[in-house]
């Protein structure tokens, strides 16, 4: 051999020998052409077994004999180990070595049908897999043990939370159901104390029977306050906007409003407008009647509120303005608290401090924006921006008229029907002192058993709704059938609920809630007298 070829065989063996991973080539009849150091020392062969021209299968049968193949005939284990090394043009496998350690072997066949093998000590690296794989498994078990648990938990804060919503709605249910009660006898007072104080005019009791009055009122406007903060937050209020004229909805201010503000002597301006918004008609009405309440309260005499709307760009923006008392930046937290009232207020009103926080919660729950501007002692304005609409024609109200009549000018024919006796009484009180001739009943049985209506045709019908037998607004459709299909109705009580509005209003049936207010029950009366009706009457038989 050239000295060059057996100086380059040498180079080539001392090569593999720095190799850090085993080699052996076997030739196309798996004879041992050539195998380095590594190779010897992890397979840690005998001598003669390293030397050229050793055939793999003595090579496989010296392991297979020695037990690297695990138990079993030597001969069969090591023709299944070549088998398996030579079945694919390449292999990846693992063993255990003769020190227990996890060899690694590829194997690769070669153009002219030989064989190289290859492999290294991957002890190491399996132990990291496995040790990975370890961590893995208990990282999934925890997390399968959290998940557990996170749905425990979750379950637990939704039977919680279906606890609490069936806790809201039956506290809800109580508050209407307990209003309701609690709202009839106070509504059977407010009639009595009505037609005390008329009566009284001019007498020693006029001071006594206006401040039962006013004690009455308080007791009403903390008993819808708070019945309207458990619907706001319960999510009983379910906002239905609808068009509606914005002369239509601040009409009703002066009703309500006008006998306050004249009676504290202060100028109550609502402006004329032409302009529709997109609104809960109800409820943004409560925000008006809060603000305008609380314009009013803390105004001195001789101060002025406005009422207005204005349009600002695709929104409209109702404004209530007052020359009162104002407060300062720093207190606009405060002011929307619950039960918590600027001191100068307190001075000057009674109150829990209730109104504005309610203003607040039914802002946010119709999604509308709210705008406050004030300066201490001169006065402040309250905006609310509403959507804007296409312009309609406000509908007729009974509320409409001017609350100041004279009934006993009008010989007006009244029929009154509620299940509470003590409120007939005094509705009957009250009205009689205004020159009507009326006529009462509990039921539609009564109507019918004592033929109250032979004879006496009414000019317009006040109706409860909670009768015991029957609805209110199914009463006054049997009454319109029997006697006659105009006739004018109101119908009368506690309920402010917006589906019993929305149902009366389908009907033509005008609202008045209970506790009814005199100056109210007036403009409501009066808009029903002028009513038309037609000229055929029936009577019931």
């Amino acid at each position: 051999m050239p000295a060059t070829q057996t100086s380059n065989d040498a180079s080539l063996r001392q090569a593999m020998d720095h190799i850090p991973e085993g080699i052996a080539v076997f030739d196309p009849g798996l004879r041992l052409v050539a195998s380095n150091q590594r190779y010897n020392t992890l397979l840690d062969l005998p001598e003669e077994l390293i030397k050229i021209g050793t055939p793999l299968f003595d090579i496989a049968l010296f392991l297979g004999d020695r037990g690297d193949f695990g138990p079993g005939d030597a001969a069969r284990l090591a023709i299944e180990r070549i088998n398996e090394l030579t079945a694919s043009p390449t292999t990846v496998t693992h063993r255990l070595g003769n020190a227990g350690q996890t060899l690694e072997f590829h194997s690769s066949r070669l153009p002219n049908g030989g064989l190289v093998i290859s492999f290294t000590d991957a002890t190491a690296r399996v132990r990291a897999e496995s040790a990975l794989a370890g961590v893995n498994s208990s990282l999934e078990e925890r997390v399968a043990e959290r998940t557990a648990a996170l749905t425990r938990v979750n379950a637990e804060l939704e039977m919680a939370r279906a606890k609490a919503d069936a806790a809201n709605h039956d506290k809800t249910r109580f508050l209407a159901a307990a209003s309701h009660d609690l709202l009839q006898p106070l509504n059977a007072a407010r009639l009595y104390t009505s037609t005390l104080i008329e009566r009284a005019q001019s007498t020693g009791l006029a001071d006594l029977a206006n401040s039962i009055e006013a004690s009455l009122t308080a007791v009403e406007d903390i008993m819808s306050a708070l019945l309207d903060i458990s619907r706001i937050d319960s999510g009983a209020l379910r906002p239905a906007p609808t068009p509606v004229s914005g002369r239509d909805l601040l009409k009703r201010l002066e009703v309500e409003f006008g006998p306050m503000a004249r009676e504290r002597n202060i100028s109550l301006r609502i402006m004329a407008t032409d302009a529709s918004v997109l609104v809960d008609r109800m409820l943004v009405g409560r925000i008006v009647q809060n603000l305008v309440s609380n314009a009013i309260k803390y105004t001195h005499p001789g101060g002025r509120v406005l009422v207005g709307l204005r349009r600002r760009g695709s929104r409209m923006r109702l404004d209530v303005i007052d020359t009162g008392i104002g407060f300062n930046r720093d207190q606009h937290k405060l002011l929307f608290a619950e039960f918590s009232r600027l001191e100068r207020g307190a001075r000057m009103a009674q109150g829990l401090g209730l109104g504005l926080s309610i203003v607040q919660r039914l802002v946010a729950a119709l999604g509308l924006t709210l705008e406050l501007d004030s300066h201490e002692g001169h006065g402040s304005r309250f905006s609310v921006f509403l959507p804007a609409t296409r312009t309609i024609r406000p509908a007729p109200d009974a509320t409409a008229v001017a609350p100041e009549v004279n009934f006993g000018t009008l010989g007006l024919k009244i029929l009154c029907v509620d299940n509470e006796r003590a409120i007939i009484e005094a509705m009957e009180g009250l009205l009689r002192h205004w020159g009507c001739d009326v006529r009462s009943a509990l039921s539609l049985k009564q109507i019918d058993r004592e033929r109250l209506l032979e004879g006496w045709y009414p000019d317009l019908v006040l109706m409860d709704y909670h009768l015991d037998q029957t609805s209110g607004l199914d009463a006054i459709e049997w009454l319109r059938h029997n006697v006659g299909g105009h006739l004018p109705a109101a119908l009368v009580t506690a309920d402010r609920s917006p589906a019993v509005r929305a149902l009366a209003e389908e009907r033509g049936i005008a609202v008045v809630n209970k506790p009814v207010k005199p100056a109210a029950l007036r403009a409501a009366i009066s808009g029903l007298a002028n009513q038309s009706r037609t000229p055929a009457k029936r009577v019931v038989s």
